[in-house]
């Protein structure tokens, strides 16, 4: 683990010296600015400018991640209680995965309007990964553990919430990492498409239009930063619910 940890920081280490080096040589038409002129301004900046556009893409990014992952859970629960429906489920999943998002946003946002298509886009990115990977979860449940509850009486309704359930858990915990940094890259792009008039996505517009190329790295770091704690709270769940599925996962 600590070795893990060393690894983590040298690694950060070592980005954090490209990008000043990438900065000092002003490449890309010194587009690049120094990390120490991004923190700057993201300080002279303050929480004025970044508290609430970052609140406002968290709950957007939160809100989809909730219907996205809840919708993706019960999916694959009823594949494990229906399956002949298993491969329209599966249909179902691909095409929200394979959907061009930014065509279908602005039809989203025409259709509802206001933060409606940062909710729906971020729904939309969780759903795919968690539902293949709760599926997966649920199918990996021991046979006989299975057998045993059938031997019982049991039906598929009581193997599943009695072993599926908990076998599951951590190929559902993974899915819901990776859905998490998915829900805000959802609902950014949301932000994108226009309609709202604050957020991370509509800042890092406002900072592109007015050339202010600090600002957008701010911006952007920002981001990547709500991406980390969406992340970092899905995997303090797991270790706090279901501490297994951290040992699980090493």
């Amino acid at each position: 683990m600590k070795v893990r940890h060393i690894g983590g920081l040298l690694g950060l280490l070592g980005l954090i010296a490209v990008w000043w080096t990438l900065a000092a040589l002003e490449v890309a038409g010194a587009t690049v600015p120094s990390p120490w002129t991004v923190l700057h301004t993201m300080y002279t900046d303050g929480w004025d400018l970044y508290g609430p556009n970052f609140s406002v893409t968290a709950r957007g990014a939160l809100r989809g991640f909730v219907w996205g992952n809840a919708l993706a859970i019960a999916l694959a629960i009823l594949v494990m209680l229906a399956p002949p429906i298993e491969p329209l489920a599966t249909q179902l999943a691909i095409l929200s995965y394979c959907t061009p998002l930014l065509a279908l946003g602005p039809i989203i946002l025409v259709v509802f309007g206001g933060r409606t298509p940062t909710v729906f886009l971020a729904a939309m990115y969780c759903f795919f990964t968690t539902m293949v990977g709760t599926v997966t979860g649920l199918r990996s449940a021991d046979r006989t553990s299975l057998d045993l509850v059938a031997a019982y009486g049991g039906g598929r309704w009581q193997q599943l919430y009695r072993v599926r359930l908990i076998a599951a858990l951590p190929n559902t915990f993974a899915a819901l990492k990776i859905a998490a940094p998915s829900a805000v890259l959802g609902a950014i792009i949301g932000e994108y498409l226009g309609g709202v008039d604050s957020g991370i996505g509509v800042a890092l517009t406002a900072a592109q239009t007015a050339y202010n190329v600090p600002r957008t790295w701010g911006m952007a770091l920002a981001a990547a930063a709500l991406a980390g704690l969406g992340y970092a709270l899905v995997a303090l769940t797991a270790r706090l619910f279901a501490p297994w599925t951290a040992r699980e996962a090493r």
